[in-house]
């Protein structure tokens, strides 16, 4: 062979096509991670394969190739959380990457707690462009299937998925009036619900401390739902009272799931204010024996032993019958203010009262809509009504008044010990309720709750590895296979050929929350990958910028028509 032809042959060589070398026998190989595949079971070692946006093989796999492989030994890989109470409705607008959540694995967010992202008529479209502050957008959709559409197109790294709200179809036709609906609105009402629910909403979701939804009767909401159940729909509501009257709000969800014959959950279980902190047992007794029965009865909750909501929360509803302009109209009329300042301060079973139940010491102002009133982030309400030389109820007052907004609040009402507890419930899945953000650009212009950032990486370090109140495995399938199952949300939630890869790979030993209620705007840090329909969100610990999420639809969706 003479010199010439051999580098000729070795040309020749070279310059074959890709299609004549080996390929690839899968997309991504995950490999030696220690698998937890969301059904409870103890984990082990195995490899991990994907192609495109499905999980493609599980368990030794060292005789296959990957087109990109990624050595995980020592780190926990699981199916991807669920967010089964998130308010990322406008945060993901702003910013797509979800940076809060997804860097804690999670990679679905549910929303609607009583609200909805639709449907929407023409005076809430005005009503909520009007609302906005910080985060400004045009509000191109009308129904929910259409919002959530909106999101995947313009790109989301999460999936997102929704309950129709009983509060946004009350509104859709009664405005915000303090009165039962006539036969003829509650029909429509109930087509509402209904299209949603052909547009993929899980059912509809409620949330009963606020007005106007606290003027729905239980009827009105037994309506609702069973037009939910006739697309197996389900019932979920942040209850009427969490607090003096909670183990009668448990029986009234028990009561709609009973006669809707539907599932029901239980949003952010908790016995609020001290006096009510021993009536956790009664709840479980209630829950337990409803189940017991063959309803599917289940809860979900956060992490910390503060919640979040306004000032609204402080005061009665009657006062803000007729919507936020009527209610602050009311606040500035001086025959009325000493009247709201009396049932302010004065315990009742009437009506929610956050304010009672943390004291004015443990209510922390965090997010105002005018930036002169920013300085008070932060701070109590009492400490402002000390600077303002007045009352905790007038300073309450006068803050909604001067904000025109209902001024984000955190009020601290939950046992550490009942926490415990409920993380150690079996039918308890997670959700922050709260919006998915960063550490950034206009989310920077107010306070948050720190479970923003860090309810998911709480669980899985405070208690599961610190403190051992469940094992990991019961933590991933509460995160993952439980919500999954509840919300009859197909093909998500396990680690199961076949199913949508939607994967996080995270080290136990080090995954920790950072947030803090003085330094909220903090990541959580030990997820090192996250994958969404198959494609790298979160590489190294670095979000990659990949906005893959789909709208995730429940089972009245007439698309699975088309692909049963």
């Amino acid at each position: 062979m003479t010199r010439l032809f051999f580098f000729a042959l070795l040309l020749a060589l070279a310059s074959l096509p890709a299609a004549a070398q080996p390929a690839a026998d899968y997309d991504l190989i995950l490999r030696g991670g220690t698998i937890y595949d969301g059904r409870g079971g103890p984990p082990f070692v195995a490899d991990l394969a994907l192609n495109a946006d499905t999980i493609a093989a599980l368990g030794d796999l060292r005789g296959a190739t990957g087109r990109e492989e990624i050595d995980v030994a020592g780190l926990a890989v699981a199916p991807g959380f669920i967010n089964v109470l998130s308010w990322a409705t406008e945060s993901l607008i702003e910013d797509g990457r979800s940076q809060g959540d997804v860097r804690q694995g999670v990679t679905l967010e549910v929303f609607g707690e009583g609200w909805s992202m639709g449907p929407l008529n023409a005076a809430m479209k005005k009503e909520m462009k009007a609302d906005q502050n910080d985060i400004q957008f045009e509000i191109g959709w009308t129904t929910l299937g259409e919002y959530l559409e909106f999101l995947e197109r313009k790109g989301v790294s999460t999936n997102v998925a929704s309950f129709v709200g009983a509060t946004t179809v009350r509104i859709h036709e009664l405005g915000y009036a303090n009165r039962p609906p006539t036969e003829e609105e509650l029909a429509r009402m109930q087509a509402l619900v209904r299209q949603a629910m052909e547009e993929g909403a899980l059912g509809v979701g409620s949330s009963l401390i606020y007005a106007p939804a606290f003027y729905a009767g239980t009827d009105e909401l037994i309506a609702l739902t069973r037009a939910a159940g006739e697309y197996s729909g389900m019932y979920i509501s942040h209850m009427r009272s969490e607090g003096n009257r909670l183990l009668e709000s448990v029986d009234e969800l028990i009561e709609i799931a009973r006669e809707a014959d539907v599932p029901a959950e239980i949003y952010h279980l908790k016995a609020a204010g001290r006096e009510n902190w021993d009536k956790l047992d009664a709840v479980i007794d209630r829950v337990e024996a409803a189940r017991a029965e063959g309803l599917a009865i289940t809860a979900d909750m956060y992490t910390y032993t503060a919640g979040a909501t306004g000032l609204d929360a402080a005061m009665p509803p009657w006062v803000q019958e007729g919507g936020f302009e009527a209610w602050r109209q009311r606040l500035a009329d001086p025959a009325l203010r000493p009247r709201v300042a009396e049932e302010m301060r004065t315990p009742t079973d009437d009506w929610e009262n956050l304010l009672l139940a943390a004291g004015p010491e443990k209510t922390i102002l965090v997010s105002f809509r005018q930036d002169s009133l920013r300085y008070l982030i932060g701070k109590t309400l009492a400490e402002v009504a000390a600077m303002r030389r007045t009352s905790p109820e007038e300073a309450a007052m006068d803050l909604v008044i001067d904000d025109s907004s209902r001024v984000g609040t955190v009020y601290f009402l939950m046992s550490e010990d009942n926490v415990r507890r409920q993380i150690a419930l079996p039918w308890v899945s997670f959700g922050s309720d709260a919006g998915s953000m960063a550490p950034e650009g206009v989310f920077l212009n107010t306070g948050q709750h720190p479970r923003a950032y860090g309810n998911f990486a709480r669980l899985l370090g405070k208690y599961v590895r610190d403190e051992n109140v469940i094992p990991l495995e019961e933590a991933v399938r509460r995160l993952t296979t439980l919500p999954a199952a509840n919300l009859k949300i197909k093909q998500r939630g396990a680690l199961t050929p076949g199913f949508f890869a939607d994967v996080v790979a995270f080290d136990p030993a080090t995954i920790q929350d950072h947030a803090t209620f003085a330094a909220p705007h903090q990541y959580a840090t030990g997820v090192h990958h996250v994958f969404v329909n198959g494609t790298a969100v979160l590489r190294d610990g670095a979000h990659t910028g990949a906005t893959p999420g789909r709208v995730v639809r429940g089972p009245g969706w007439e698309g699975w028509k088309m692909e049963d």
